[in-house]
């Protein structure tokens, strides 16, 4: 204890060092405050007693209250300057130039409409002041036009393809646009339009309201929409005319059930001012973090500010739409810009009024320039941040579109989410999943859940007048026909088309009142021609739909299918043809059938030349008998007397064969000297084209123009009106055939089918469809009831009631046979058959004949100094040899061949000029043997031929015995002279 007192505490040591020091250290060397931020004039030019400006006015400062708050070190700091134009351009106008000359603004918020923006973002681009705007969505005023000038909103052109896709997906064909008749709501229309024309939606009109239009104009405007067909509108308004249009619509009672109703996002943004009745579809930016806590206490705090902003505001007005989000980023992305920019821009003098005097007129010419004004459009336009919108970024001066909310407006104002909207995935429940197509049930005005068509008839009851051809001919009144009740004077219409068209009229989900006019006989063109001029609604007739009949009206989908066809005379053709009986079978069974006779002879002469005499002969004499075999099973003539099994076994399978063979071309060959051969008299179009015949056709129809276009000559043409001409001119053969459409045809058929036929269809068309004027919303509602009615049954009951059976035509006796030559496909079993067998038997034959002469064979193969060629000759000549083995042959005949065969094939050695035998002795062929003695004969008489074998002659040869005498060659001769 007493050592550490002794030591100065630790803490007085210290404190010697920090007083030392600071003697020591300069006091011009000690840390110095931040300089002040540098300020930043930024005008704000909106309409304060508009909803927008009200929103701005709370928004703008907040916003930039925040900005600080999380960058309280900021070098600058923008200053607002705000200015009321009141809604007034002229007004607008004066707060820009005043703010950029006097009051040396180095960038503009607003101006709020599209009409100020316009105006300002000139005067700017001039002065190089750069203009954000969050509320001019109007696509007049652009970046394009106005380089100074950048959107921080989205262009309602954005949102245009989000309408179409609503109009496809509940299936409107028309919608009516109601908006107002200025730059914010002219603009947008050729968009939607546009965007409509892709989804096959059409505008019938539209609903332009000024913007200050009364509300008795409004309402009147609205009663004329009520007694049109359309029930699908699309508002885009400002507030103020929006109120007007939905009070109108209530009281003219088209907020009840089968309407529909779009706003877009300008009204959507403020649901709080303009209080949509219930059952309207809304469009909405997405904001992605909507309910983050950060956003939800944004929102909190902004409405606060807002209603302490306007205590006279209605508390569901402080709701943060699309126009506070954007002006909430819009001051956020100035902001950040000034600070990226820094101080130093910011320093120098704001621009002013150059060479002007003060009170004389304004020289917009003049107008200086700010040296920072590039840098700080820049800068906003690179200026990327997650904002309360979304991702905040600028594409050519346009804020990007990230996708639409669809909203269902509810009761007091309430949003019920549906769905969202992208260019790239369309409709969806849920964002990002594209397995979520479509939308959520929709709640339709006066509490509806049936989607609404689009489109009713009209409230003032007009019958659609619906056009039909009279004096149509007795021959074709199945298909149409007209009549005038002399006691009534009511036209009366029936026939096929009449049925089909009041069936489909039937199926459809709303009364359709419509009345026939009965119009005079014309080309069905100029028929089509003045329906698509307005002078009649429809045209109900069997119109064959075209490429240049679809330019003037829209026709539904076919509902009889036709094709262009000929009906020529029947002409029978039996004395033509003297080479008939080739007829009955075609080239190819007539080919195989030869092929088979000659393949059958050779199987059964290879069988039996070596055992049987009648195959056997000179070489001429052999082929002639194989050839003469085959042919004359044709007719069971053959006389030759078969040995062998297997040739018999080969015969029977093929005379078979020839029997069902010659039975069926009895049969064919008997019908077609019999029975009347009928044809047609021109075979193809082709054959019509090249002939020089006349050709009847319609007189209504399109067949002249169709077959003059296609090059056929128009003096062969003759046009005839009733069906009955053309029966007669077919028969005096002023005509040499019918060319026309399929239904008629098959009329004309059914009465005239005598001596008649139809050609094979050369050419499809359009089928008969109904015409209705350009833009009907009619055509596919009608299109989709007659493709009900194909598929059910009662469509085939009106064409059975109308045409009769597809068989219901008696054909004259014969006049539908036909005897088709017969071909190898219906008789190629049979063929496989018996040449199967006769193949079988062949090579049973040939392995039968390598067995029994295999040592011969043996002997011949290996005897040495023998060409190939001459071993051949050798085995062929083996081949050819009698069979003495065969039962066939008698003991005398194998003697008598041995004699005439003379040695075997098989020596190696023959004695020139060595005789046959010709003893009376017989032998025993079998015994023999090229390698062992032959028995012993009896002693030979005089003038006998000694064989022998052995004694000093070699192995294989034949000894002749001595004949000093030529007897042998003189019995030769004589036998030979014999045989």
């Amino acid at each position: 204890m007493a050592g550490h007192a002794r030591h100065p505490p630790f803490h007085l040591a210290v404190a010697l060092l920090l007083g030392l020091a600071s003697l020591i250290i300069p006091p011009t060397s000690r840390a110095q405050p931040p300089p002040p931020p540098v300020t930043v004039p930024v005008g704000l030019i909106i309409d304060a007693d508009s909803p927008v400006g009200r929103i701005a006015h709370t928004t703008i400062p907040m916003a930039l209250d925040d900005f600080y708050a999380a960058f309280p070190n900021a070098s600058t700091r923008v200053r607002l300057l705000q200015h009321d134009s009141g809604g007034d351009v002229v007004a607008a106008a004066s707060a820009a130039l005043q703010l950029m000359t006097t009051q040396g603004a180095r960038a503009i918020l607003g101006p709020q409409s599209s009409v100020e923006s316009a105006f300002v973002a000139d005067l700017a681009t001039r002065a190089e002041v750069p203009v954000v705007s969050f509320s001019a969505t109007s696509p007049s005023v652009s970046a394009a036009g106005a380089r100074f000038f950048s959107r921080a909103a989205l262009s309602d052109g954005a949102q245009a393809g989000a309408v179409a896709a609503l109009a496809a997906y509940f299936g409107w064909r028309r919608v009516v646009p109601i908006y107002q008749d200025d730059d914010y709501g002219a603009a947008f229309v050729p968009f939607l339009a546009d965007a409509l024309a892709t989804v096959r939606t059409e505008v019938p009109y539209r609903c332009a309201l000024p913007a200050g239009a009364s509300a008795d104009a409004v309402a009147a405007a609205m009663y004329r929409l009520e007694s049109q067909q359309t029930r699908a509108f699309v508002v885009h308004a400002r507030p103020a005319l929006a109120e007007l249009v939905f009070a109108a619509a209530a009281d003219a009672g088209m907020m009840a059930e089968g309407y529909a109703w779009v706003i877009t996002d300008g009204l959507t943004g403020l649901l709080g001012s303009i209080r949509p009745p219930q059952g309207v579809i809304g469009l909405a930016p997405h904001a992605p973090d909507g309910n983050t806590p950060r956003m939800r206490a944004v929102r909190r705090r902004w409405a606060r500010a807002f209603l302490r902003d306007h205590p006279d505001a209605d508390p569901d007005q402080a709701e943060m739409g699309c126009y506070a989000l954007w002006a909430y980023d819009a001051a956020w992305a100035v902001a950040s810009a000034a600070e990226r920019l820094g101080p130093g821009e910011f320093s120098s003098a704001p621009p002013g009024l150059v060479g002007g005097e003060s009170g004389g007129p304004t020289d917009f010419s003049g107008l200086g320039k700010s040296a920072s004004g590039e840098k700080f459009l820049a800068a906003i336009a690179n200026t990327t941040f997650d904002g309360l919108a979304g991702r905040f970024e600028l594409v050519g001066g346009e804020l990007a579109v990230p996708a639409f909310r669809i909203v269902n407006i509810m009761d007091d104002a309430r949003e019920r989410s549906l769905g969202f909207w992208t260019l790239e995935h369309e409709l969806h429940r849920k964002l990002g999943e594209p397995n979520s197509s479509g939308l959520a049930p929709v709640i339709w005005p006066a509490e509806s859940t049936v989607v609404p068509v689009g489109w009713v008839q009209p409230t003032s009851g007009r019958k659609l007048r619906i056009a039909m051809p009279g004096g149509v001919d007795p021959g074709y009144r199945p298909i149409m026909h007209l009549d005038v009740d002399p006691a009534t004077n009511r036209t009366v219409a029936g026939g096929f088309v009449i049925e089909v068209f009041e069936a489909a009229v039937r199926l459809l989900p709303y009364a359709l009142p419509f009345e026939y006019v009965l119009v005079d006989s014309m080309l069905y063109d100029s028929l089509v021609e003045r329906v698509g001029s307005g002078e009649f609604d429809a045209a109900v007739a069997d119109i064959t739909i075209t490429a240049n009949r679809s330019q003037h009206v829209d026709f539904t989908l076919p509902y009889m299918t036709s094709g262009i066809a000929m009906v020529v005379p029947m002409r029978d053709q039996r004395s033509n043809r003297a080479w008939v009986f080739l007829k009955p079978l075609r080239y190819d069974l007539w080919l195989v059938s030869f092929v088979f006779l000659i393949f059958t002879g050779f199987v059964v002469w290879a069988v039996e030349h070596r055992v049987n005499s009648e195959f056997r002969g000179p070489p001429s004499y052999q082929i002639g008998t194989l050839l003469y075999f085959g042919f004359s099973t044709l007719y069971f003539a053959h006389r030759e007397d078969l040995k062998s099994n297997l040739s018999r076994f080969a015969v029977v399978v093929w005379v078979f064969v020839v029997l069902i063979l010659q039975s069926s071309y009895t049969a064919s060959l008997t019908s077609m000297l019999t029975v009347p051969q009928l044809e047609p008299a021109i075979g193809d179009y082709a054959s019509l084209w090249h002939g020089a015949g006349r050709v009847g056709i319609m007189n209504d129809s399109f067949m002249k123009a169709s077959m003059t276009r296609s090059g056929f000559p128009q003096a062969r043409l003759v046009r005839y009106r009733a069906a009955q001409d053309f029966h007669e001119a077919l028969l005096n053969g002023t005509i040499g055939a019918i060319v026309d459409e399929t239904p008629y045809l098959r009329l004309f058929l059914n009465t005239y089918c005598d001596n008649f036929t139809q050609t094979a269809q050369t050419n499809k068309t359009g089928g008969f469809g109904f015409a209705f004027q350009k833009g009907s919303p009619y055509v596919a509602d009608l299109s989709r009831a007659i493709l009900n009615l194909t598929e059910s049954e009662e469509m085939s009951s009106i064409e059975r009631k109308w045409f009769g059976d597809a068989e219901g035509c008696a054909s004259p006796q014969g006049s539908q046979f036909t005897s088709d030559s017969l071909s190898f496909g219906s008789f190629w079993g049979l063929f496989l058959i018996t040449g199967a067998t006769s193949l079988l038997c062949c090579v049973l034959h040939l392995a039968t004949f390598l067995v029994a002469s295999r040592r011969r064979i043996r002997e011949a193969a290996s005897a040495p100094g023998v060409l190939w060629k001459d071993r051949f000759h050798m085995f062929l000549k083996l081949f050819d040899d009698k069979d003495l083995s065969s039962h066939t042959f008698t003991a005398k005949d194998r003697g008598r061949s041995a004699n005439d065969a003379g040695a075997s094939p098989g020596v190696a050695h023959v004695a020139a000029g060595s005789p046959l035998s010709v003893s009376n002795h017989t032998y025993d062929m079998s015994d023999w043997s090229v390698s062992a003695p032959s028995p012993a004969p009896a002693p030979a008489a005089a003038g006998e031929v000694e064989l022998a074998a052995g004694g000093g002659h070699t192995e294989g040869e034949v000894a002749v015995a001595p004949d000093p005498d030529g007897i042998s060659d003189r019995i030769v001769a004589g036998h030979q002279e014999g045989q």
